[in-house]
């Protein structure tokens, strides 16, 4: 039989050129309407969807602008759930997704948020939503920041004004918020795992919907979804992994300089498999031939499919399929024809086992600024939507993020061993402005928490001294290489944790509750924490001190209080162990630790004009604990109140092992912790977390007064 009947694009030449125009193809994955950042062996047809007359997109970009008032959404407003896009034609799709878009940026503009990546997963979102019929079938969300479109097309699009804030919306996909969200998320790399899970658990109890995985290319870079990628192509459960690949490995995506390469092997190698897209073509055709006439055909078509994977790859066939998933693409993940075509035929393919559909995206998709801007609007504050301007507050002093990385640069000034780490987050740590002046001793070693700790192992066994700057959450990922790889082996390796204590917006998945309990158990850890900014460069300059075994410190979201910097923005080492007295008082001690010093000199001004003059100490070190401090404020005063934005387990518990074992709790001394409770507690303002945490100035006085007696009612 000929295979005319089937013949090659007219691009594909015998000798595998390419001519000068395309035709129209018949793949499904065609890359005729890739857009103009991708390589293309064509022009632009005329029916490319970037080129549509009803549009909100490409046509304002170019005009460099964007509507001041909320365009109509005419469509859009038919929709409160995805069974309602159910008869809509692909026309009708191309048109729900600009108004998506354009409600998107109105609704993140009042509010805040996580811009870029939604407005980059658009259409990917309704070409999802139409083929698929969650809740049954089960759509999870990486990370979960690009789900703001599937949050408005899930039935919460009526309280999008919430979002992060007090009794709303959360950031991320919450399996509380909805039955939509079938899977919580806020950190990266899990959805593979989880929808793994839940294919195999599907599988077991005989039930038959989908499961699609949604994951970025920048949570492909940590190990957990490799693991996750190899068990599925070992179990061989049906499920659809989608790739979303913005190009976009760091967050945010850009140095102080300007934008950056993505970092690591996996950028490149998603680069080569976007490249070549004549024989992407003959593989398709090769799939075409398979499924169109089969029987002896079917032996050729699988070795034309054979030889065309492996000169995608380069290697024999993708790193996917090694691992044992299908893979497709790449496909224009901002042309719905393609992605509702694709997506359909992988849903009622009756072959079994993962398949990875590679998707091509652009962050800030369809707002000029937002794709004009080097981190492409990744996180935003409220903006106006016209100019791309945002309103960001004007503070007197800078972030403790800043500080922090201003006081590394000035020990790196000082010191050429001293190196930073940080996993894809130049930006959220602050070592951007230490890359700048320090390119060669600052590593990005993308979203790859463990890799980082133990990456910073090593350094330590060279006689370099690594700063591994880990958001306290993000901490928890890498639990066993700091226990295993650094604090078993006394390496000195130096532990900087941002967010620490309640994060206002981000909630509880970016809680840095956890890190005082998990660090100040290990044996050889020397755990610190400043109060102040002036404290915070004097305890980096601690850490860079201390080269005989691993230590870390903690400091909050936000901003400095005000006080006076060291000059040169070099700090002082502080003797290890040793804490300090802010105000003297009587009858009721409250001993602070970090942040939470702030708030018991609330306290005490309280405290002072209701005539108690209380004192105010700073524990500096949770190990080793300043004893003789402890002992002298236990013995001199009535009450000891230990106050901390940590959960139970950490100061608090470490202080009062130490008055048992001491004997200081044998006589009529009142001990009381105050600590995070034993709850996670929700995004909203940090006030308002605060005061459900019960930490607030008001709340400390509150348990001044009542250990000794007199009525709290007192404040009011």
């Amino acid at each position: 039989m000929a295979l005319s009947a089937f013949s090659f694009p007219s691009y594909i030449t015998t000798k595998g050129g390419l001519t000068d125009s395309c035709c129209k193809s018949t793949s499904l994955y065609s890359s005729r309407s890739l857009s103009t950042d991708l390589p293309s062996p064509c022009l632009r047809p005329n029916n490319c969807h970037s080129n549509r007359k009803a549009k909100v997109n490409a046509s304002l970009a170019e005009k460099g602008e964007y509507y001041s008032n909320r365009p109509p959404t005419p469509l859009l407003d038919t929709i409160n759930y995805p069974i309602h896009m159910k008869n809509l034609s692909i026309k009708e799709l191309k048109q729900l997704s600009d108004e998506l878009r354009s409600d998107v940026i109105f609704n993140v503009s009042k509010t805040g948020g996580h811009l870029g990546s939604s407005l980059g997963v658009v259409e990917l979102t309704v070409a999802l939503h139409y083929i698929f019929n969650t809740p049954q079938d089960k759509i999870l969300w990486d990370v979960g920041h690009q789900s703001y479109p599937h949050k408005i097309l899930t039935g919460r699009r009526g309280k999008m004004p919430t979002m992060r804030q007090t009794n709303g919306l959360s950031g991320f996909t919450k399996r509380g918020e909805s039955e939509h969200d079938c899977f919580g998320t806020g950190h990266s790399s899990t959805t593979i795992s989880a929808g793994l899970g839940m294919a195999v658990g599907r599988d077991l109890k005989g039930k038959n919907n989908n499961v699609v995985a949604v994951i970025g290319d920048g949570a492909m870079t940590a190990g957990q979804a490799y693991e996750a990628m190899n068990n599925a192509g070992y179990l061989d459960s049906d499920m659809i992994v989608i790739l979303n690949d913005n190009k976009q490995v760091s967050l945010p995506t850009a140095t102080l300089d300007g934008p950056s390469p993505p970092v690591g092997a996996l950028s490149s190698a998603l680069s080569r498999l976007q490249s070549n897209p004549a024989l992407r073509e003959l593989r398709e055709v090769a799939k075409g031939v398979t499924k169109q006439i089969g029987g002896p055909m079917h032996q050729l078509a699988a070795k034309v499919d054979e030889y065309a994977r492996g000169m995608i790859s380069g290697t024999g066939s993708t790193l996917f399929e090694e691992l044992g998933l299908y893979y497709i693409g790449p496909v224009d993940g901002h042309n719905i024809d393609d992605l509702v075509a694709i997506l359909k035929e992988v849903k009622s393919a009756r072959t079994t086992g993962p398949v990875l559909i590679h998707v091509i995206t652009e962050k800030g998709r369809g707002y000029p600024y937002a794709e004009r801007a080097d981190d492409k609007y990744h996180g935003v504050v409220k903006f106006d939507p016209a100019t791309g301007k945002q309103f960001k507050t004007t503070n007197k002093t800078q972030s403790y993020t800043t500080y922090f990385a201003e006081a590394l640069v000035a020990e790196a000034e000082v010191d050429k061993d001293v190196v930073a780490i940080h996993a894809a987050m130049g930006g959220g740590t602050g070592l951007n402005l230490f890359q700048r002046r320090f390119p060669t001793r600052c590593f990005d070693v993308g979203i790859a928490e463990q890799h980082a700790v133990t990456f910073a192992a090593g350094l330590a066994c060279e006689g370099l001294k690594p700063f591994c700057a880990i958001y306290s959450s993000f901490m928890q990922r890498a639990y066993d290489q700091v226990v295993h790889d650094v604090d078993l082996q006394k390496l000195p390796v130096r532990f900087a944790m941002d967010r620490a204590g309640l994060v206002g917006a981000d909630g509880p998945t970016h809680c840095g509750a956890f890190d005082v309990t998990f660090m100040a158990c290990l044996p050889n850890m020397i755990v610190m924490a400043p109060s102040d900014e002036s404290e915070l460069f004097n305890i980096v300059a601690t850490a860079a001190a201390i080269d005989d075994r691993p230590s870390c410190f903690r400091y909050p979201r936000g901003n400095g209080i005000g006080v006076a910097l060291p000059p040169g923005n070099k700090g002082v080492p502080i003797e290890v162990g040793k804490g300090r007295i802010l105000k003297e008082g009587e009858r009721v001690a409250l001993l602070g630790y970090g942040s939470a010093v702030q708030s018991c000199l609330g306290a005490a001004v309280m405290l002072q004009e209701r005539g108690l003059n209380v004192t105010v100490a700073d524990a500096r070190f949770c190990k080793p604990l300043d004893r003789a401090l402890i002992r002298n404020l236990a013995k001199s005063h009535e009450v000891l109140i230990t106050v901390e934005e940590g959960s139970i387990g950490g100061f608090g518990s470490h202080v009062v092992q130490f008055l048992a074992l001491d004997g200081l709790l044998d006589g009529k001394l009142k001990w009381r912790p105050m600590v995070l409770p034993d709850r996670y507690i929700d995004h909203g303002s940090p006030a308002d977390q605060m005061a459900e945490a019960g930490l607030m100035p008001s709340h400390i006085a509150a348990t001044a007064l009542n250990l000794i007696g007199a009525p709290r009612e007192a404040l009011y």
